[in-house]
């Protein structure tokens, strides 16, 4: 009985430490190549506003982070840095500054959701010609399958 226990642990908790694993490096093995610095530099000259994404912000910790300088316009928004890998990242604007989940979570239904973030270093998100940038003043990274916040930045 107790060498069946201990199989049953033991390959519980491997059933369950590798799945941990697939969640966090399956969307670092399918992420998109980086966009090229020179493009996003092109992008940033064309760019209404800057800020920075940093890495003491309350929400953040060794595993939600962002790190980068973060250019708006009106078509596209570029991270030139990096964030920390995970799943199911999404960018959204929003009226006013958050720097933890408990504070984004209320203010969720009236933020405006951008796109998808699927690269995690020196990417750029296209915004939908029906978002009008100027009315917001953040940009938050969060992940959607753990309601995780990982980092934001204000913009004005």
């Amino acid at each position: 009985m107790k060498k069946i226990l201990l199989l049953l642990f033991t390959h519980s908790f491997v059933l369950v430490v590798g799945f941990g694993l697939g969640v966090y490096f399956l969307p670092i093995l399918t992420a998109p190549k980086s966009v090229e610095i020179s493009k996003i530099n092109e992008y940033e000259n064309k760019s209404l506003y800057q800020t920075e994404f940093v890495r003491d912000l309350r929400g953040s910790d060794p595993l939600h982070w962002g790190e980068a300088k973060v250019t708006i316009s009106n078509n596209k928004i570029t991270v030139n840095g990096s964030i920390a890998p995970g799943p199911d990242y999404k960018l959204y604007l929003t009226s006013e500054f958050t720097q933890h989940e408990d504070e984004f979570l209320p203010i969720k239904k009236t933020a405006q959701y951008v796109a998808e973030v699927k690269s995690f270093e020196n990417f750029v998100v296209n915004v939908p010609s029906d978002i009008d940038v100027s009315k917001f003043n953040t940009v938050v990274i969060w992940c959607e399958s753990f309601n995780e916040f990982i980092t934001a930045a204000k913009y004005q």
